[in-house]
């Protein structure tokens, strides 16, 4: 094979596994819908089960769905059957994934199920398959071929299984109007949780405050930039605040030349710069700053500066 086969190749299996996914459209009913409905109006979690490449995928799906604001982990069908199934409780929903719908491992469970009410959804390939029958909700996803050229190793079919895991999370969010403060609260670790969730005061910048007079020459602004290392100084008025960046400096410069060293910090600042108060979230801080095109912003406590937030 030469490097053009390579990619014919996977051409291939991308054609193949994008018809597959394609086609669970098609099968969608209303077991799909009951299912929904039951996770929705359960006050337990969604238990994914699966063996081998299933399992994988089940725990691709578990983790989705508890990102997403559905309560759910992965349990492995041979830890369930030793001992792991005191872990369910009777409003628990338990989401069994099987291709063939005859995975011993996951057959052994039903019993148990039954016995103690769970609402089972099955995700087979076969709907005359032993689980597909023993299933509340069955959700098809039967592939017409996988991928792999010699039609043993599960591909077309696992991902039929994972595009049909997020198109009941996805369902799922929409039904509890899942918002991204919500999705940011699972998430804390990630830019989304920290725009969302932390405030100014979490990451402002207290120390080194570059303050300046009005009347310090440029000279003195230019150290008090320096001292801050924040790219401004801050002035204050007997009124308010002003704002001098390198950006104004810069500016000053190629504006007046030498002269710029007889200005003083009140000819080159910014009146009434851009505040906010503690409590602000970031997203809300970094909107404001995305809106009028700036990278700082001073913080205050009622009437007090406390500090300086940075994009």
């Amino acid at each position: 094979m030469n490097k053009m086969d390579f990619i014919a190749v996977a051409k291939r299996v991308f054609s193949i596994e994008a018809q597959a996914v394609a086609l669970l459209a098609d099968r969608l009913d209303n077991s799909f819908a009951d299912a929904v409905e039951r996770i929705l109006s359960s006050n337990g979690r969604v238990i994914v089960c699966g063996m081998g490449k299933s399992g994988i995928i089940g725990k691709k799906i578990a983790a989705t769905l508890a990102s997403t604001g559905t309560p759910s982990f992965f349990m492995h069908p041979g830890e369930a059957y030793h001992g792991d199934l005191g872990m369910v409780t009777a409003d628990d929903i338990f989401v069994a994934i099987s291709n063939s719908g005859e995975t011993d491992e996951v057959l052994k469970l039903i019993p148990f199920l039954k016995d103690n009410g769970n609402y089972l959804v099955a995700f087979t390939g076969n709907s005359t398959s032993t689980l597909a029958k023993a299933a509340h909700s069955h959700l098809d996803i039967g592939v017409p071929e996988e991928a792999c050229p010699l039609k043993l190793a599960p591909t077309s079919s696992t991902t039929a299984t994972l595009a049909m895991g997020d198109a009941l999370a996805v369902t799922l969010m929409k039904a509890r109007d899942f918002r991204p403060e919500s999705f940011a609260r699972f998430h804390p670790g990630g830019s989304l949780g920290r725009r969302l969730l932390s405030k100014v005061e979490d990451e402002m910048i207290t120390s080194k405050l570059p303050l300046v007079s009005e009347e310090a020459q440029v000279l003195e602004v230019i150290k008090a930039i320096s001292f801050g290392s924040l790219g401004l100084a801050i002035v204050t008025l007997t009124d308010g605040w002003g704002l001098v960046t390198d950006g104004d400096i810069r500016r000053a410069i190629e504006c007046h030349g030498n002269e710029v060293f007889n200005k003083t910090a009140a000819d080159l600042m910014t009146r009434h710069p851009s505040k906010v108060s503690v409590g602000t979230r970031i997203e809300d801080a970094i909107l404001l700053m995305d809106k009028h095109n700036i990278t700082s912003l001073l913080v205050f406590q009622d009437e007090r500066l406390v500090g300086v937030f940075k994009k």
